[in-house]
């Protein structure tokens, strides 16, 4: 017996019985009586058991739901509006995407294009970009030079080597990321100093911290609106969420 079905046992045996039934103790009798009984239910009609996983995960999901939309609605500020994040898109836009992405993570680079279409086709849309390195020393060094460049510019030159680094396939290593800077017209040699600023610490430690109180376990994580979006969505389910949080 499994472990889901193991659990919805005792919601299955309040049916069974009368509710001024379920205020005593069972006797050792009584149990095997439920447990046949409860077998037998199961065992003539398993649709029950079906329905009785769907509703469970349905509120599961919705109490999920609604513990991400308190959590986006007591830090927006921070979501939204930090002082450290790289904007893209319309900054005056009339919905806001935030993305807590790793560099070397596949399904950040999966859902990449589409987020770039999406700003391509949606002038009114607003990105907000949140390095989040999970994956390993090689993602911190690049999460660290990519907070870096805003020292040097809050525009092209950080949004090219950011689209550089999302696009980059294979190991990162240092000399990778800088030749990537380099090309997108950053001064490397000043990059590599920004890099061990306390202030470069202080955003990802910031980002790390905001993830876990939205609860993001992963990346991609995206909020859009007011809803939190785990793991690489299609740009169709993209658009569906933009147009929902219009309202």
């Amino acid at each position: 017996m499994s472990f889901r079905l193991l659990a919805l046992l005792p919601f299955l045996a309040c049916f069974a019985l009368p509710a001024a039934a379920q205020q005593q103790p069972f006797t050792p009798e009584q149990k095997a009586a439920i447990e046949r009984l409860v077998r037998e239910v199961l065992v003539t009609n398993p649709e029950i058991l079906i329905e009785a996983m769907q509703a469970l995960e349905e509120k599961q999901e919705a109490q999920a739901s609604q513990t991400a939309r308190a959590a986006i609605a007591a830090n927006r500020g921070e979501l939204f509006n930090d002082s450290h994040s790289y904007v893209a898109g319309n900054p005056k836009g009339d919905v806001t995407i935030v993305e807590f992405f790793d560099y070397r993570c596949g399904y950040c680079k999966q859902v990449h294009p589409s987020l770039q279409a999406l700003l391509k086709e949606d002038s009114k849309v607003r990105l907000v970009l949140k390095e989040l390195p999970v994956l390993g020393p090689e993602s911190l060094v690049a999460s660290r030079a990519a907070v870096a460049a805003l020292e040097q510019d809050k525009g092209g030159k950080y949004l090219a080597f950011h689209n550089a680094m999302m696009s980059h396939r294979g190991q990162f290593s240092e000399a990778e990321i800088f030749r990537m800077a380099r090309e997108a017209g950053l001064n490397v040699t000043k990059l590599k100093a920004d890099m061990t600023a306390p202030k470069v610490e202080q955003v990802l430690r910031a980002n790390h911290e905001l993830a876990g109180k939205l609860g993001i376990q992963g990346t991609p994580g995206f909020v859009i609106g007011e809803e939190l979006v785990p793991g690489a969505i299609p740009l169709e389910a993209m658009r569906s969420l933009v147009k929902q949080a219009r309202g």
